[in-house]
């Protein structure tokens, strides 16, 4: 069996899991002093928070779909593990920017709102994935 893992997306999921740790970090300290001035409410924080929270149960999630992929080899993990990236940039992503664009002084970043829903459609199916994985794993036995 071939035991040797895939580098890039290991990077990938190590950059991503870092970006999260520290967006966390951010929030925690920098964001939640700066609602006294007005600049971020309680619920951008919270949505922030939010954000952090989904990016790292999926950066997590890679980690084990490569894994997984590795002992049962299917291309369902992969979509997976693809679906989890774009739900990451495109939900997370966006509430980062929604949720600190008057911090930022950019209004005009409300237009990422449609995008959100987006990418937590591709958690969903990205979690459906496993799902198929599954199911066509338990047919070839």
């Amino acid at each position: 069996m071939d035991t040797t893992l895939p580098k890039n997306k290991l990077i990938l999921i190590g950059i991503m899991g870092a970006i999260a740790v520290s967006l966390g970090a951010l929030g925690a300290h920098f964001l939640k002093s700066k609602l006294e001035t007005g600049l971020i409410t309680t619920d951008q924080l919270n949505g922030f928070d939010t954000a952090v929270k989904y990016q790292m149960y999926h950066v997590l999630g890679m980690l084990l779909l490569v894994i997984l992929n590795k002992l049962f080899p299917n291309k369902f993990f992969g979509w997976a593990y693809a679906l989890f990236f774009w739900g990451i940039i495109l939900f997370s992503g966006s509430l980062y920017f929604l949720c600190t664009r008057n911090l930022l002084g950019a209004e005009w970043l409300k237009f990422l709102g449609p995008i959100t829903p987006l990418g937590g459609i591709c958690f969903v199916l990205g979690w459906l994935s496993i799902c198929l994985a599954v199911l066509k794993t338990d047919k070839k036995a």
